[in-house]
């Protein structure tokens, strides 16, 4: 085992309890806090469900211990997971209560999905000691995690931290400019606010959005990216595509008025039954249960490779 050995996540939450599971599986001693005692009291049993659903050693949980007292869970930790609300005033006031309680050598990292790293760890001390670990959701089912250095961060944090996720079995990318969204999102949002702005200009509706993307590119893209399929295709190719389709691509640097509405008129998506398109209970669980299996197949895929 390496020297960031005990591990500590604070927040037992969706994120939270995934990524405890994930170290915890892998050998690692796992502390975990949360101040709602209905997370952190159901966060081994959550954990043993995972576990057992993916055909897992359960016993892995037995390595993850609930402290209800931050100071407790922190004592020992040589590395530190903060997956909290994605608000930044709540994580800034977190990190100074982490700081103040963990040794002077631990790593303090952030699963902020959006919000840069820098402007968390500002006010810190020890910010050479600060990144941020980007997992996606469910942690335990996708593989990559963008690890994001500030203008603080030293070397050393940086590749200590690529190399415990890399031992993990997970996919670590150093993000080396810590921007808004790092890479996963910024890419993301980016075909979002295209296919919303699809939707509100009446060239299609929800649904020929969703299907042209899983039935065209979206099949190629766990085996090709966007830039290697720029290099197949040729640069060449590509910047004549872009000279004719790039002055028409919504480039508005604030959110659709589109997806405003829907949000002040309460059209939330799922949770509320309608939001781009309408859903039931049912369909909404067909879904859900769809992308859980395609996901659970490309990690056994993943490990019949390795």
């Amino acid at each position: 085992m390496s020297a960031l050995e005990k591990i500590t996540v604070v927040g037992a939450g969706l994120m939270g309890h995934g990524i405890a599971q994930v170290f915890a599986l892998a050998g690692h001693r796992v502390a975990i806090t949360d101040p709602a005692a209905a997370a952190l009291d159901s966060v081994r049993a959550r954990i043993r469900a995972n576990l057992r659903d993916l055909g897992l050693d359960e016993a892995a949980a037995d390595r993850v211990r609930p402290l209800a007292d931050l100071r407790d869970a922190l004592a020992a930790a040589d590395f530190v997971v903060e997956a909290a609300a994605e608000n930044l005033a709540v994580k800034q006031a977190l990190f100074q209560q982490i700081e103040a309680a963990a040794p002077g050598h631990a790593i303090l990292a952030s699963n902020t999905s959006v919000i840069p790293i820098t402007q968390i760890m500002q006010h810190l001390s020890r910010r050479e000691n600060c990144v941020g670990t980007h997992w996606w959701n469910p942690p335990y089912l996708v593989p990559l995690v963008e690890v994001i250095g500030t203008q603080w961060t030293s070397a050393p944090v940086i590749e200590q931290t690529m190399a415990l996720h890399r031992r993990l079995g997970k996919t670590p990318v150093h993000v080396k400019r810590d921007v808004p969204g790092f890479i996963g999102n910024r890419l993301q949002h980016a075909l979002w606010r295209e296919a919303i702005t699809l939707v509100e200009l009446g060239i299609c509706d929800a649904e020929a959005v969703d299907t042209v993307v899983k039935a065209s590119f979206g099949r190629r893209l766990a085996v090709l990216g966007p830039l290697e399929n720029a290099d197949l295709v040729g640069t060449d190719l590509t910047l004549a595509i872009h000279q004719t389709v790039l002055p028409a691509i919504d480039s508005r640097p604030a959110p659709s008025p589109y997806l405003e509405r829907l949000v002040a008129s309460k059209k939330l998506g799922m949770k509320s039954g309608e939001g781009f398109r309408a859903w039931t209970k049912d369909q909404t669980d067909v879904l859900r249960l769809a992308v859980m299996q395609h996901l659970k197949a490309a990690l056994q895929s993943d490990a019949a490779e390795k």
